[in-house]
């Protein structure tokens, strides 16, 4: 059975212990990694200037069988799009904007996108639906799913919802076995592809739980959620700064929790009220302070 691995760092981190015809080989990869790996053993040691064997050698060398199972491995890793694999040149870097201008237009644009998905009649299901929960379970994983369902978890707070939010796989899935009907999971993901949360939110929808999803259109969770607010993540090519998803799920989020504030407007207008004066009492400030942000 062939095993994969991450094999450009393999090679990165072997290629000066190899023979010289190796290494060749090794540059020819890394200068092009999705010809490398669709390319035939001939053409690949024609590219290197150096004979089929060492292209053979070269596999064995950095921990494969065989060439066959190296341009698996090569496959694989060129599957991740060449925007994390390429260099940018020097006059590329020059022509960058400043680094806020781009982060900002980035912000902006997945916000107007995202905007457009968010329907007001699907916003208000999903409000009364937690507004209905005997107890909501915010469940999110990975890096920016994880963070808004704690988010979730301190805006539901404040209008006095009763919430716990967990993020541990295993522990997800325990806690969707003890679920009640009247209980709600409100799921998190920017892609909707997180195995272990579908399979969660699937063990809770076993025992009659509703699932509110904040997520990809068309992805798994989605198609999994009694009510969806979609998502749509715009990725760019420039790799280093943060994903402006992040700003489109808090976006739902929020709209989603002024909903269910406005649901239950007097309670939540006290609740508010209640927050307001123990923090004023607490740490003094202006009345336009926020609530414990």
């Amino acid at each position: 059975m062939s095993h994969s691995f991450d094999i450009v760092s393999r090679i990165a981190e072997r290629s000066g212990q190899l023979r010289l015809a190796e290494q060749k080989v090794a540059q020819a990869i890394l200068s092009d990694l999705p010809f490398a790996a669709s390319a035939s053993i001939q053409t690949l040691a024609s590219q290197a200037g150096v004979s089929e064997a060492s292209v053979t050698r070269f596999a064995k060398a950095i921990g494969c069988r065989d060439v066959r199972e190296l341009k698996m491995n090569l496959a694989q890793a060129a599957a991740i799009g060449q925007r994390f694999l390429r260099t940018e040149d020097a006059a590329g870097e020059q022509a960058l904007p400043q680094i806020v201008d781009m982060v900002y237009a980035d912000i902006h644009k997945v916000l107007e996108v995202n905007r457009s998905l968010l329907n007001q009649e699907v916003l208000l299901q999903a409000a009364q639906t937690l507004l209905q929960a005997r107890m909501i379970y915010a469940f999110g994983m990975g890096g920016g799913s994880t963070m808004l369902s704690d988010e979730a978890r301190y805006r539901l707070v404040r209008l006095g919802r009763p919430v716990a939010t967990y993020h541990d796989a295993l522990l997800q899935k325990m806690v969707a076995a003890t679920l009640d009907k009247s209980d709600v999971v409100l799921a998190l993901s920017t892609t909707g592809n997180v195995a272990e949360l579908n399979a969660s939110c699937k063990v809770a929808k076993e025992y009659g739980v509703r699932v509110v999803a904040i997520t990809a259109l068309g992805s798994p969770l989605a198609a999994l959620a009694d009510v969806l607010l979609p998502l749509k993540s715009l990725e760019t090519d420039f790799i280093f700064k943060p994903s402006s998803s992040r700003y489109a799920m808090m976006m739902a989020l929020d709209v989603l929790m002024t909903e269910l504030a406005l649901l239950q407007k007097d309670r939540s207008q006290e609740l508010l009220r209640r927050l307001k004066f123990t923090l004023d009492t607490h740490r003094g400030g202006s009345s336009r302070e926020p609530l414990g942000d």
